[in-house]
């Protein structure tokens, strides 16, 4: 019988925080084959060391683009984010959506009007009239989120 492996707590800490490299395997830089201390896995640290290579040691941009596995536009997007925010520009970026992308300004207007007219509609009420109105399946937290975000009125 084979024993169950150990969990690697790096990988694990990696994956966790986002900074796994996706091309690990891409990484032909002798510093990360040979020695223990650099980790082609951890996505901040090969970032960090291509532009060292290139800003300290003079290497060019086309061949650490190569022994890293990544695009010289890649290189050029990692150096601008870098120049742009420090160690953080090296972090990976969020995926998906950056906001309410189905709520649109007609939408929002609408919501507002069916509370203005019925004050005690229930979230539920509402998604049931959007997607009767718009065709839209909007998931019930978008549409609380929208209404959090909504400026209170007040009274007079």
């Amino acid at each position: 019988m084979s024993r169950a492996r150990k969990p690697d707590p790096k990988l694990t800490a990696l994956q966790e925080s986002g900074t796994l490299n996706p091309h690990a395997q891409e990484v032909r830089d002798e510093a990360f084959i040979a020695g223990d201390f650099f980790d082609a896995r951890d996505l901040v640290q090969v970032r960090y060391e291509m532009l060292r290579r290139v800003r300290t040691e003079g290497q060019t941009i086309a061949e650490v683009a190569a022994r890293f596995g990544i695009s010289r536009p890649t290189f050029y997007k990692v150096q601008a984010d870098f120049d742009r925010e420090g160690l953080a520009g090296l972090l990976p970026d969020k995926r998906g959506p950056r906001g309410a992308h189905k709520l649109t300004a007609e939408v929002l207007h609408f919501i507002e009007e069916a509370r203005a007219a019925e004050g005690g509609l229930s979230t539920n009420e509402l998604l049931d009239r959007i997607a009767a109105k718009f065709g839209l399946n909007v998931h019930r937290r978008t549409v609380e989120r929208a209404l959090r975000r909504e400026p209170k009125k007040k009274r007079q």
